[in-house]
């Protein structure tokens, strides 16, 4: 089960996102969501349960908007899919 608490994010096109090459170099990065901000380390998440979970909260969240779920959830952003962990 995917704790409230972790956090994941997936590139819409796919490998070939260039915020998604950064992260993939450095493993580090710095976040700004919902008035919080926080450096963060990135880890790839190879676990395929992790990726259903991921992708029914997409559909939970904006399956209402038809043209933006069926990208976030195939398989080229599957294979992008890396967990954020906060950077002391």
């Amino acid at each position: 089960m995917i704790r409230c608490d972790e956090l994941y994010v997936r590139s819409w096109r796919g490998t070939g996102g260039t915020w998604w090459k950064t992260a993939q170099a450095t493993h580090t990065g710095h976040i700004a969501a919902g008035g919080v901000e926080a450096d963060v380390t990135f880890a790839p998440v190879g676990d395929p349960a992790v990726n259903d979970r991921v992708d029914a909260a997409y559909q939970t969240e904006y399956g209402h908007y038809s043209g933006y779920v069926e990208p976030m959830v195939g398989e080229q952003a599957r294979a992008t899919t890396l967990r954020l962990a906060p950077r002391s």
